[in-house]
């Protein structure tokens, strides 16, 4: 065990759990109108908490564990069986890889609540969100992270895919998956509402561009230079693409809002992550700037051409910029082989999206359909017009009577 190394990662375990609680709720709770924004809250908190004892009982050991076939990690690590105080998980002890990855396991279903916000019905929220960590995400981890069959000596040989903190692990899954939940909604009874609180927005997007810090930098697994490098290209592709965001948004509109700033922001963060452990800054800088603007006619793609109300932009910002951030780490290997020399292939990196995207497709879709059968998907007209805070769980946000 190297201290250093459990000190930094400790710090990032808990950066990460940051973003989803409360950086992801406020985030979307302001981009609500003020009846639903406690029902926002209550989808990132219980998820939370419901991730948190599903990554303990069996996603870990789906993800992380020791099986032979490629495909899952088996049964042998259920409950932490044989892992204690003393257990290793590279300089780490791995009670405390453990804990880093269940942070992931936390936000990456939570990332899925923007596409079904307004509308949707709770329980389906914890079936569907449960089911998918367990039968999507952890199997794809064990794929790209766990040595599985889209690691090195997988399926494409010595080299296999490079994705360093979830573009698409995360970022490509989620957003898949939160556009699928979308249509299968259909959309909200009134979509053209502004959000209730930018002010919200902006704090939730502060503290998330924060969180990140740990989650790229975290995902070094050391505390070096690797994991210094990895945070400072984090910061500027956000610093860049929020300012590319809010440009386009002024020549296209007339105005830049703080909203459209900070949605910019986390295009720029959610890009760079695959690429951060691979890339410098300048080829931070370019991909911030790109994502700036790609994730942004993106978002007017499915909301305004393809009519399909994923609510907060999930797949155009999350989706996108992750796709995107992973296919740059290929045309960075290509571009500058003796300044930064990335060890990726087209090959890898484009069959790991395809086959992770089909995978994404499939297992969502059953899943959903199976959550949808048992508790059922969307709430009533009366209560989506009630507002889910006070027809799902009895409460308000704000008593304007007082």
């Amino acid at each position: 065990m190297v201290a250093a190394d459990t000190a930094w990662i400790i710090t990032a375990t808990a950066l990460v759990l940051f973003m989803t609680l409360p950086g992801l709720a406020l985030f979307y709770g302001g981009l609500v109108r003020s009846r639903n924004v406690l029902s926002v809250f209550m989808h990132c908190y219980a998820i939370a908490c419901l991730m948190s004892v599903l990554w303990f009982a069996a996603g870990y050991s789906i993800a992380f564990g020791e099986g032979s076939s490629g495909l899952w990690g088996g049964t042998g690590k259920f409950f932490l069986a044989g892992v204690t105080a003393d257990s290793l998980s590279g300089t780490l002890p791995e009670v405390l890889f453990f804990a880093f990855q269940m942070t992931f396991a936390i936000i990456t279903p939570a990332l899925i609540v923007g596409a079904y916000v307004e509308r949707v019905n709770f329980a389906f929220v914890l079936l569907f969100s449960g089911l998918w960590m367990l039968l999507c995400y952890a199997p794809v981890v064990h794929w790209i992270w766990g040595g599985g069959i889209l690691s090195d000596g997988g399926i494409f040989g010595a080299t296999g895919v490079r994705d360093f903190a979830g573009g698409i692990v995360v970022h490509q899954t989620a957003g898949i998956a939160a556009l699928i939940l979308a249509v299968m909604l259909g959309r909200r009874r009134d979509a053209t509402k502004p959000p209730h609180n930018p002010g919200y927005v902006m704090i939730g997007a502060a503290m998330l561009w924060v969180g990140w810090f740990g989650f790229n930098g975290g995902s070094q697994l050391a505390a070096d230079g690797g994991a210094a490098m990895a945070l400072t290209v984090t910061h500027i592709s956000a610093a860049t693409a929020s300012l590319t965001w809010a440009l386009w948004e002024k020549i296209k509109y007339g105005k830049a809002s703080l909203v459209g700033l900070v949605t910019g922001t986390i295009a720029g963060l959610a890009s760079i992550t695959p690429a951060s452990g691979f890339v410098g800054p300048v080829e931070a800088l370019i991909i911030g700037a790109v994502a700036g603007v790609m994730c942004q006619e993106a978002v007017n793609m499915v909301r305004n051409k393809l009519k399909i109300d994923d609510t907060l932009d999930v797949f155009a910002v999350h989706g996108v910029g992750g796709i995107f951030g992973t296919l740059m780490i290929a045309v960075f290997a290509g571009l500058r082989p003796d300044t930064n020399p990335i060890d990726a292939s087209w090959t890898a990196q484009l069959g790991a999206l395809v086959i992770v995207g089909l995978f994404t497709v499939v297992a969502t879709l059953a899943i959903a359909t199976l959550a949808k059968a048992l508790v059922g998907i969307r709430v009533d007209a009366e209560a989506e017009t009630t507002g889910l805070d006070l027809a799902q769980h009895g409460e308000r946000a704000y008593d304007f009577t007082s």
